[in-house]
């Protein structure tokens, strides 16, 4: 794989860091995952309660390919074993709250004198440094702050939040095309990097084009009302969310004879007189009207006959039937604890192949002695840390599991 021989160590809990984390390890690097004694936060919560035989569905979407040690950082021994991981590492990763990963011991001076050439990579809620650096940062919050909130949602209505995780799982790639960037860097210049990512600036990034119109354009709050129909406040009717008799359809940017054409409709003919921006709330209350006696197939057929931008919207019970995202083999079946369930696969290909799933750390510290081994740590050592409990390790020395704590 493309990152075949790098080693990543990452200090990662919640979904931007581990998301991060995941997508190098989907690539090929050997990605040890730091956890605490009792376990990742993603471990111990998931969204509407969903767990496959004991293991967090928050845990399985951003965890995949990530070798577990599990370390009390407090403690003496726990740093040292720390500290060797962080010396025989390409890349650390971590997303503490500012700040507590160089109280833990790790500030970058230490981290300079342990490897000259590590890639040190942060991810944060709103930065490391500025007024808000003590604030929590999670997905909604962000959306909030960054007006991803007040921008998708309408003033007439209600602010409307995205329906999944957006900044976070952006951020997390953000996060990764840093570090990969800091490794071409370190290959031609044989030098380290700190990278700093952050939620808020992720769901900035996310916003480029409207942000850019916006602010370019002179408006102000007001530009954000429009019909219920319309997608974006910055694109010209008829872009967005319309009826059919059984379902809804959006609909993109085209030419209004073509639309009215498609539809047999005079109130769309006489649409041709509008300013599909100025006007865009007429023009879709028309259209929506117009829609809304068709059938999805009925509608598709008329569009796809003259070239007519548009598409069925689709719920998550429609995906895993969905011929392209099939031959795409977006989803990937796997079977946990006896039960086979479906994950989302990596996003790229490469060389015309999906990354395959190496492995799954289902326990906590499902590699600690495996990794501590690696380290030079003897026997005796290895059972030493266990004890003391500065490591906890799920598996026995015959490497059978064990029950976790």
């Amino acid at each position: 794989m493309l990152l075949k021989g790098i080693k990543v160590v990452s200090f990662c809990h919640f979904l931007q860091g581990p998301a991060g984390a995941q997508y190098l390890a989907d690539m090929g690097a050997d990605v040890i995952k730091v956890e605490p004694p009792g376990g990742a936060h993603e471990r111990h919560w998931s969204g509407a309660g969903v767990y496959v035989e004991g293991v967090s569905g928050f845990f399985l979407c951003a965890n995949r390919n990530k070798r577990s040690i599990a370390i009390d950082l407090k403690s003496p021994e726990g740093k040292e074993v720390a500290s060797r991981l962080i010396a025989a590492a390409d890349v650390v990763m971590e997303n503490f709250r500012p700040g507590v990963f160089a109280r833990l011991g790790f500030d970058q001076a230490t981290l300079d004198r342990l490897n000259p050439k590590l890639i040190f990579a942060s991810a944060s809620g709103f930065g490391s440094s500025g007024p808000m650096v003590k604030k929590p940062g999670q997905d909604i919050l962000i959306q909030a702050h960054s007006g991803l909130i007040g921008a998708t949602g309408n003033p007439a209505y209600a602010p409307t939040p995205a329906g999944f995780a957006v900044v976070d799982q952006h951020g997390g790639a953000l996060l990764a095309m840093g570090i990969l960037a800091a490794l071409v860097r370190r290959l031609r210049e044989d030098k380290g990097t700190r990278v700093e990512a952050s939620l808020l600036n992720a769901g900035i990034d996310l916003q480029g084009e409207a942000l850019t119109n916006f602010f370019a354009g002179g408006f102000g709050r007001e530009v954000f009302s429009r019909e219920k129909n319309l997608a974006t406040w910055f694109h010209e009717a008829p872009y967005g969310v319309y009826p059919v008799s059984d379902g809804h359809v959006v609909i993109s940017l085209c030419e209004t004879e073509v639309l009215a054409d498609a539809l047999d409709s005079a109130a769309m003919r006489d649409a041709v007189t509008l300013d599909r921006y100025k006007d865009r709330d007429e023009y879709a209350r028309r259209l929506s009207a117009a829609t809304a006696g068709f059938s999805m197939a009925e509608l598709g057929e008329r569009f796809d006959a003259r070239g007519i931008w548009w598409s069925p919207i689709k719920y998550y019970d429609d995906l895993l039937a969905d011929p392209q995202l099939t031959h795409a083999e977006v989803f990937r079946k796997i079977t946990i604890r006896g039960r086979t369930i479906h994950l989302v696969n990596h996003p790229n290909r490469y060389d015309g192949q999906v990354p395959d799933v190496r492995v799954l750390a289902l326990e906590i510290g499902e590699h600690s002695r495996e990794i501590l081994h690696e380290l030079g740590y003897t026997a005796d050592e290895i059972a030493r840390l266990i004890r003391s409990e500065a490591v906890a390790a799920s598996r026995d020395e015959q490497g059978e599991a064990v029950a976790a704590s």
